[in-house]
């Protein structure tokens, strides 16, 4: 997949690899498959890892390597597989230096309506994937792009209407206490509203947050098959499954 052209909307594309950045050789391994994978997919395939958990359940989880080693990290990844990275930002000032590494920037579903976050995302003239927050209708996520579009560096690089480097990821929405569900009108409601190629998460949409051993989250993982289908199925534009 080239950035040159940012998210596919004509091609399914996969974003996938660990939650977290873990040591060269797994995190190798785990690239090395993805690129095997990568032809068989219109789209390409993205690896995917995040340099700090910066939002976990629980204050003694694993968190990652932390920004610059997990940079270091990324960019042998890349360099090993050939493909492209996407990684995490949780503050604005993490933007600038992950973008000079990764190819796509993505803004966490907790953080999608924080508007320096955004910004400085869309700052770096890199693609973005802004995940919806649980909580959210697919219409309010046109403000959140909207945001990032605003912000783009200069006049031959601002983000347009339909512009294909911005996308927008579905993950499912609060369903009470501990669970989730997926409304597969969100997909086509989403394109809609925002103009952008829409991703689906099969492997978040199926957390069961807090309800996991020690207050961690748990999840449901016996219906990812089936929404990931699902989701193809409503349209959407690229799937992302953590490995």
């Amino acid at each position: 997949m080239s950035t040159t052209r940012g998210f596919p909307r004509d091609a399914l594309f996969l974003i996938a690899g660990p939650c977290v950045l873990e040591d060269d050789d797994l995190n190798l391994r785990v690239g090395e498959m993805l690129a095997r994978l990568a032809p068989r997919l219109p789209g390409g395939v993205v690896f995917k890892a995040s340099f700090d958990k910066a939002n976990r359940s629980n204050a003694s989880a694993h968190r990652g390597p932390g920004l610059q080693a997990g940079l270091e990290q990324l960019a042998r990844v890349k360099a090993a597989t050939g493909l492209p990275v996407l990684t995490d930002v949780h503050l604005p000032q993490q933007c600038a230096a992950v973008a000079q590494v990764a190819d796509y920037l993505q803004i966490p579903a907790f953080l999608c309506r924080q508007t320096d976050l955004l910004e400085a995302a869309g700052a770096t003239g890199k693609p973005v994937n802004v995940k919806k927050g649980q909580w959210m209708s697919p219409e309010a996520m046109a403000g959140a792009i909207a945001k990032v579009q605003r912000a783009a560096p200069d006049d031959d690089g601002r983000f347009t209407v339909h512009d294909s480097r911005l996308a927008v990821t579905e993950r499912g929405s609060f369903f009470g206490y501990g669970d989730l569900v997926v409304d597969m009108r969100a997909v086509p409601r989403m394109r809609a509203a925002t103009g952008c190629p829409v991703i689906f998460d099969g492997t978040h949409s199926v957390q069961r947050p807090g309800l996991g051993e020690g207050g961690a989250s748990g999840g449901a993982r016996e219906f990812i098959p089936a929404l990931t289908l699902a989701a193809v199925a409503a349209g959407a534009d690229g799937l992302f499954l953590e490995t």
